[in-house]
């Protein structure tokens, strides 16, 4: 009779998070990806997977302040910001949800699949909930998710290597002056970059006048960005593409603090897919780091990503 034991079976994972879908993918785990929230767009690949989320207010078309204020009636309301297809879910028999508990806001978080999973009385799903705040919280998250779908030498290996290209940009500006860089992570009300931001631009050679490691993205206004006064400002608002945030832009052309601003004087504006970069603490928070560097100093090195992934705003 045969002693050897049955393969270990491969979980069958379902991420409702943009960044954990992408880490699940660098993981070399895409396969066992058998459903995607809506806001789960990359690598394109995932798009073919069945939708298990919306959200409850108009996205598409929506502008930012249109978009700000359809969310805080919700929450206001008591209401979930995002619906969740409990019933699917329960039929594409996941051993494993990956969700966040880190903003209401940004995407499903683990309350609304807790509320999803509460009539399954023989649910075994494992719920993987990240909540990164710094890098060393992404990092730990990309562990957790490797964790969980049995790819834990992948996951050392990827953040081993996030870690070596973050400190090869660090190394190639050291000792260079450091420009003072305006983040806006949202246009209408105005909002800077706070959790993992401020260390992306100090790696990447820069100064953030707004927000502070680990802690949540601040509400400015254009005074204080005009009495911070930075050298550079970078426009990359959550979810949006770069062709979402030029019609944004052209709106604060005539405002009278906007257009006095140095960076808009100096023609030092820039426009970036926040979309892709920044705002999803996963893998591409290196490629947003190189992102800052060319902008911060063009003339030290360069990593190909102007006119891709980022573009100078027409003053």
């Amino acid at each position: 009779m045969s002693s050897a034991t049955s393969p270990t079976p491969t979980p069958r994972v379902i991420s409702l998070i943009a960044s954990a879908t992408e880490i699940l993918h660098e993981l070399g785990a895409g396969a066992q990806q058998v459903a995607r929230s809506h806001e789960c767009d990359f690598p394109g690949a995932v798009l073919d997977l069945p939708q298990l989320t919306r959200a409850k207010f108009k996205v598409h078309g929506a502008s930012s302040i249109e978009i700000d204020r359809s969310v805080k009636g919700l929450m206001e309301q008591g209401l979930a910001v995002y619906e969740v297809d409990a019933e699917r879910m329960r039929a594409l028999r996941p051993d494993v949800i990956l969700t966040q508990d880190q903003c209401e806001v940004c995407a499903v978080s683990l309350a609304d699949v807790q509320q999803a999973l509460c009539s399954w009385t023989d649910s075994t799903a494992q719920i993987v909930s990240l909540r990164p705040h710094t890098m060393d919280d992404v990092f730990a998250d990309i562990l957790s998710v490797a964790r969980a779908v049995g790819r834990l030498d992948a996951g050392n290996e990827l953040v081993g290597s996030m870690q070596a290209r973050m400190a090869t940009i660090s190394q190639s500006v050291a000792g260079r002056p450091r420009p003072k860089l305006g983040f806006v992570e949202w246009i209408d009300p105005p909002m800077s970059g706070g959790h993992w931001m401020p260390e992306l631009i100090d790696a990447a050679g820069g100064i953030s006048p707004f927000g502070v490691s680990g802690e949540n993205s601040p509400w400015v206004t254009w005074d204080e960005m005009a009495a911070a006064d930075p050298d550079i400002l970078l426009v990359a608002p959550c979810g949006y593409e770069i062709a979402t945030s030029m019609p944004e832009l052209e709106g604060l052309r005539n405002h009278q603090v906007f257009k006095e601003l140095r960076a808009v004087r100096d023609g030092r504006v820039f426009v970036a897919d926040g979309n892709a970069f920044f705002n999803r603490p996963g893998p591409r928070l290196v490629e947003s780091a190189e992102i800052l560097a060319e902008i911060l100093h063009p003339d030290v090195r360069t990593y190909g990503h102007l006119g891709q992934s980022y573009v100078v705003w027409p003053t």
